[in-house]
């Protein structure tokens, strides 16, 4: 009985004076050992052959999706029965999404519109808003077909045919007929200024006749020379809307050998002459000139020599006119090279 009553007594203690260390910490304790207890195992722990296999680790082909499979899921993208989306979508996602959509929509419209009205609302369609610096007036010349190059032989009808159908296409314009019923007689010599009408009516131009031409009109001669190795040149001072050429005086043209024998040119005449009247000027746009013909400047190159390639330089002479920029050749002055056979 003894042995008996003293382990009970000895639980009895030990159930008295409990451990120190409650049984959670003895856990945490205990779980700690083991996580450091499987790194140390780890970090020493050699790799075994199947872990050095990568072949394993390689991510495996999908199995290939047949036709009806793929036409059963597009067919579930567009219109999913289950959850009533349609493209991923619900109604009231799509509802959201064109809702807005329509009101940016709206409003770049209306900004759009609203910039454009106020644009169009302070310039004029008769006159530049803001011009506050006009460039010289530039010169063009006709005939006009491969480049500015004139070359042909007299003898040779074929070679320059082709120019004086360009001088006549040209010219249509200038008829003294349509100049009669269009335009008027203008006798002053000096700017015709119609600044006192309206800005939209319609302004007066003066007539500017073919038969002035003489020579060079293809009224007497409908070949413009050519035929006979003395060609006909037409130039003409580019326009600018409300620009006064000249500063009151008319301006000139002059022509001269560039490049080539000087005296290679020969004799040269101007028709009806060698300045731009100033009751030409100013233009005042296509809308209220409907009529406007600019003035044009015939050069006849009547002793020209033949077989000789020269380069012909045509200036603009006159106050505010500059003919000699290095940038722009066509500013106040057009080259053209002329090359005339018998």
């Amino acid at each position: 009985m003894e042995p008996s009553s003293t382990e009970g007594g000895a639980e009895e203690k030990l159930l008295k004076n409990p451990s120190p260390v409650s049984p959670h910490k003895v856990i945490l304790k205990h779980g700690q050992e083991l996580e450091e207890e499987q790194e140390e195992l780890a970090e020493h722990q050699p790799l075994e052959q199947e872990d050095l296999n990568f072949e394993r680790w390689k991510r495996r082909p999908l199995p290939k999706r047949t036709l009806h499979q793929k036409i059963g899921d597009l067919k579930t993208y567009f219109w999913n029965a289950e959850t009533n989306e349609f493209m991923g979508r619900s109604g009231k996602s799509w509802s959201l999404i064109l809702l807005f959509y329509a009101a940016l929509y709206t409003f770049l419209a209306a900004m759009f519109g609203g910039c454009l009205f106020c644009l169009m609302w302070s310039i004029s369609p008769y006159r530049p808003t803001f011009n506050d610096r006009v460039m010289p007036p530039g010169m063009t010349m006709a005939p006009h077909l491969e480049g500015h190059e004139i070359a042909f032989n007299a003898s040779d009808r074929k070679s320059w045919k082709k120019y004086a159908r360009s001088m006549d296409e040209y010219l249509r314009s200038y008829n003294d007929g349509a100049q009669e019923r269009k335009n008027i007689r203008c006798t002053q010599d000096r700017y015709f200024m119609q600044d006192d009408l309206e800005e939209s009516a319609e302004r007066k131009a003066c007539q500017f006749k073919r038969s002035s031409l003489g020579d060079c009109s293809g009224l007497q001669d409908p070949h413009y020379g050519y035929s006979q190795g003395r060609p006909c040149v037409l130039l003409r001072m580019n326009r600018i809307l409300g620009y006064l050429p000249g500063q009151g005086k008319p301006i000139n043209v002059t022509c001269a050998v560039k490049k080539g024998p000087p005296d290679a040119m020969g004799e040269i005449q101007f028709f009806p002459k060698s300045t731009f009247d100033l009751k030409y000027y100013p233009y005042y746009g296509k809308l209220r000139h409907v009529n406007y013909s600019s003035p044009v400047v015939a050069v006849r190159f009547a002793g020209v020599q033949y077989d000789t390639h020269i380069q012909v330089q045509c200036k603009l002479n006159g106050k505010g006119i500059i003919n000699d920029s290095p940038t722009d050749r066509y500013l106040g002055s057009v080259t053209f090279s002329l090359d005339v056979g018998a």
